[in-house]
């Protein structure tokens, strides 16, 4: 069974008024005084912002717990130092972010200027063990129209300097600045792949291969494909279900690889035409269904992916726990939705985030 590891980025803010805070290097001093042998927090591009990484799992509901032990970890580290971790894919609040101190971000705000000054967002990334470059690139080749489903799913950025974006993931469009970021062609081989990222550090306009951005790529460091596309999940069992469709998708590729089935060959136009549908309407209006690109509600779109994973899901015992997650998602809404909820309710984004502060956890 393929492991799966999820790494997630949370937003520090202050627990009575909701405002970001760029604290991160105090945090993470004080969970390595705690426990000097931690691995699991690290620091981010900006001192808003706290990332983690759980453990290769293959049981999905140990890596459930994982998460919220990390989610609960991070906020206790917080709270001792004064602010709160809330899992918000951008902040609701504006702000002006505080870039961290290391040559690595200092490039990166030299080199882009105003776009990386404007880059606090907080994504959800999810590893999935693969047998080899070969078989993972035969992946990548085959997820690819399926990917801006898993966006509509886990979208939860809704709000951008204190106004409504008129998005489910904004953050998926603030990302999308960075110029390798985004959907790929067919790369085929794990040869072409791999020339194609020598090709794109060369040019200079990327620092190296880590900024190598696609929407999912062969992980530098892991034995695995590293899907990159979700926006973090307001709710963990959310990140869950991301979690086991990103490894129902992965098996369904290699199996069709292994037997013969060749990828769908939508061009980058119009994968990107499909994460833009994704990232506008989130679960609340129409998707374009991977196999056609053509509009279809959401909600079907949802149950094709399903469809699709289902003999995968199967075989790793996922299925009727994945499908009910899927209809309480329907029903409930991605955590786009459940943010324009609360202000709706409440009338305030400070209390949209201090809500949130409070379901990251639950």
């Amino acid at each position: 069974m393929r492991t799966v590891g999820v790494e997630e980025e949370l937003l520090l803010v202050d627990p009575d008024s909701g405002d970001p805070k760029a604290l991160s290097a105090a945090v993470l001093a004080r969970a390595s005084l705690l426990d000097p042998a931690q691995d699991v927090f690290e620091k981010e591009l900006y001192g808003q912002m706290l990332e983690f990484a759980t453990h290769p799992q293959t049981d999905m509901a140990d890596l459930g717990a994982e998460i919220v032990r990390c989610r609960k970890e991070a906020a206790r580290h917080a709270g001792e130092i004064g602010c709160a971790v809330a899992a918000l894919a951008t902040s609701p609040l504006p702000v002006s972010p505080s870039i961290s101190v290391n040559d690595r971000y200092q490039w990166l705000a030299e080199h882009y200027g105003i776009a990386t000054r404007e880059q606090l967002v907080c994504g959800c990334h999810v590893h999935v063990a693969v047998d080899s470059d070969e078989e993972g690139v035969a992946v990548l080749d085959r997820i690819r129209p399926w990917l801006p489903v898993l966006l509509a799913i886990s979208s939860n950025s809704p709000f951008w300097q204190g106004r409504d974006s008129g998005y489910h993931s904004y953050r998926s469009r603030v990302w999308g600045r960075w110029p390798s970021a985004g959907p790929t062609e067919l790369f085929g081989t794990a040869e072409n792949y791999h020339r194609r990222v020598a090709d794109m550090v060369a040019t200079g306009a990327i620092l190296d291969e880590a900024m190598v951005y696609f929407d999912a790529r062969l992980s530098e460091r892991y034995p695995t494909v590293e899907i990159r596309v979700a926006d973090v999940c307001l709710h963990a069992d959310t990140a869950v279900l991301v979690a086991s469709l990103a490894r129902g998708l992965v098996e369904t590729a290699a199996r069709e690889w292994r037997g013969g089935a060749e990828p769908a060959g939508h061009s980058v136009s119009v994968l990107r035409l499909a994460a833009w549908q994704a990232a506008r309407s989130g679960l609340g209006g129409d998707l374009l269904h991977p196999a056609t690109m053509r509009p279809e509600p959401a909600a079907a779109v949802v149950r094709a992916l399903l469809e699709h994973v289902g003999d995968a899901l199967t075989g790793t015992g996922d299925l009727a726990r994945v499908e009910e997650a899927v209809s309480g998602l329907l029903q409930r809404g991605n955590g786009a939705h459940v943010q324009r909820e609360l202000m709706e309710r409440k009338g305030s984004l400070r209390d949209v985030v201090t809500e949130c502060v409070r379901r990251t956890q639950s």
